[in-house]
């Protein structure tokens, strides 16, 4: 007995486009400017990837998950699927803090850092993961967790 299997295509389809100031990534400020009007009056943690060139020139932005008020789950699949399919030399990972305070849970390091190792794996680094909170962010590079 013959078994059929699908012969499929995957594709990127985008849903709409934002302007911004800065043409390139340079430091943790120009992607809190990128994202936070999308992030910040957010009622609920919503988690982003941001896939860039190799200019570090922002190509896409997904969202990968959006969770509860203090909580969101994420797996190392959607992120690099995400950024797979946007053809990303390197990603920033954004999430957002509803409650304001833009500080570091203890899963937010551990996702870092299993993202990070995820894109050492297949060849797409993290290069940092902001946290955005009431007109303030932290960089999770700069704590040194990348």
């Amino acid at each position: 007995m013959k078994k059929r299997v699908n012969i499929v295509s995957v594709k990127l389809v985008k849903e709409a486009g934002i302007f911004y100031a800065a043409r390139r990534i340079t430091r943790p400020e120009d992607v809190a400017d990128l994202v936070r009007d999308f992030l910040e009056d957010a009622d609920r943690e919503i988690f982003l990837v941001i896939c860039l060139n190799a200019k570090n020139e922002p190509t896409a932005i997904h969202t990968i998950a959006v969770g509860t008020l203090n909580s969101v789950q994420v797996h190392p699949r959607e992120v690099f699927k995400a950024a797979i399919l946007a053809n990303s030399y390197h990603i920033i990972l954004v999430h957002n803090h509803p409650s304001g305070d833009p500080k570091p849970s203890d899963e937010d390091m551990a996702i870092t850092r299993n993202l990070a190792e995820a894109g050492r794996i297949v060849g797409i680094p993290v290069l940092d993961h902001i946290i955005i909170g009431d007109g303030k962010f932290a960089s999770l590079k700069t704590k040194g967790l990348i």
